[in-house]
């Protein structure tokens, strides 16, 4: 990593960056490096550490594998923009009309996988992909978008509107 923050503009790492005995990234942030943030009060990837190791930004990316992709479409990918000249683009956010009761725990921002469509006479409905696990590759695969379930709310009804962040573009 001390090397890679010599060469590069951008480290990006995936695993290893939560508290478990065989989590060494933070800690090697620590050591070598400089942490700017670590853990965020969003699900999936509450464990994503952002700092610097030499010259280089870095970001440590969940295990799992809808959290890495949640984080790295969420945070990287408009930091890779920015680094390269563009501009850093806000994601498009969008409301629907939600097909499904949706649950979660108060206290974070959750990102569930939905499928995002337009009805018959153009209003837009989404529905969940199905389980919401981190490590649930499925939905993720079946899914076109992110809903966003914000951080003091408990879940939302079937047939109240809802914000989503659809993954074209985003990729």
């Amino acid at each position: 990593l001390a090397e890679a923050g010599r060469i590069a503009d951008l480290v990006v790492t995936s695993g290893g960056v939560s508290v478990g005995e065989a989590d060494f990234v933070k800690r090697t942030l620590d050591a070598i490096g400089e942490v700017h943030f670590w853990k965020m009060a969003m699900k999936p990837g509450k464990p994503m550490a952002f700092g610097s190791i030499g010259r280089a930004f870095f970001f440590g990316l969940p295990g799992n594998p809808v959290a890495t992709m949640a984080t790295f479409m969420l945070f990287v990918r408009p930091a890779l923009q920015r680094l390269s000249g563009g501009a850093s683009q806000e994601a498009l956010r969008l409301f629907a009309s939600c097909l499904d009761d949706l649950r979660k725990e108060p206290g974070r921002t959750e990102f569930q996988r939905g499928i995002l469509e337009n009805e018959r006479d153009g209003k837009l409905v989404v529905r969940s992909s199905g389980g919401q696990g981190s490590h649930m590759l499925a939905s993720m695969a079946r899914a076109n978008c992110f809903i966003v379930l914000p951080r003091e709310s408990a879940g939302i009804p079937a047939g109240d509107p809802v914000e989503v962040i659809p993954f074209a573009g985003l990729l």
